[in-house]
């Protein structure tokens, strides 16, 4: 059940209420870029807002991950030192989930709730821990993010379409951070001028496909799933205004 007013533990002086992101917020809680609904205090010179998966933590809160299944994760509202997400490699900022290993591992909240399949209707993704032995992130053309660290990534169950949750998240934040120093801060657009870089063209798509003839079908397919599948991850990582479900819908229209 989602409530539309909240009071919240981080913010205790005023009530909290569910709204729709109209532009790019901070949230105060993980100190991470929001686009999706969230938490804003009704007094907006307060400027606080939560990502709804921050706003329902609790200081006691626990969680588990297949990904790390030795790992007994605990909220912290504020680490120690400088930290890094296990998942995304972003800086730990603010609220995060650390397991009490010697060298333990940090998730974000909202990186801990990532979804482990989305389905594309043509195409499913799956999330995994590190690419298989024959794909690399088609935004980086790397299977490892840095030398130490692969970090998650969505791949297709084709193998044809992967890309890292941090390459996303860096394109997207990237593209926010320009749209705003030119005053575009609509969050429809921010993804859209995203998925317009990331998408190959045909040409791109012609060598990433193994030489699909330029006119035949298969190619076209390609191009298109390439399309979908970007839509789909930012919709999973960001919460893209439009959803999942319409980023399916988009088929019709990309293919033309």
């Amino acid at each position: 059940m989602k409530f539309t007013e909240i009071e919240h533990w981080s913010h205790p002086q005023h009530t909290l209420k569910l709204v729709p992101a109209k532009e790019p917020y901070r949230c105060n809680g993980c100190k991470e870029v929001g686009f999706r609904p969230c938490y804003e205090c009704e007094y907006k010179e307060c400027n606080f807002h939560l990502h709804e998966e921050c706003a329902a933590l609790q200081p006691e809160s626990s969680d588990y991950h297949p990904f790390l299944k030795n790992c007994d994760f605990k909220l912290v509202e504020n680490v120690q030192g400088e930290r890094y997400c296990d998942a995304c490699g972003k800086d730990v900022l603010g609220f995060v989930y650390q397991c009490s290993h010697t060298k333990a591992h940090d998730l974000h909240p909202c990186c801990m709730k990532l979804q482990h399949t989305l389905n594309g209707g043509e195409v499913t993704l799956y999330l995994k821990e590190k690419l298989s032995s024959k794909s690399k992130c088609r935004k980086c053309g790397r299977k490892e993010i840095l030398k130490d660290f692969k970090g998650w990534s969505y791949e297709s169950n084709c193998g044809q379409h992967c890309y890292h949750v941090a390459c996303v998240k860096d394109l997207i934040l990237d593209n926010w951070k320009k749209d705003y120093i030119y005053g575009k801060n609509d969050v429809g657009q921010t993804s859209d001028t995203a998925l317009q870089i990331m998408v190959p063209n045909k040409e791109d798509a012609l060598e990433q496909s193994g030489g699909i003839s330029k006119n035949g079908k298969k190619l076209n397919i390609y191009w298109r799933k390439a399309k979908i599948v970007l839509k789909i991850i930012i919709s999973a990582i960001f919460g893209d205004p439009m959803g999942i479900i319409a980023a399916i819908c988009f088929e019709s229209l990309f293919s033309s």
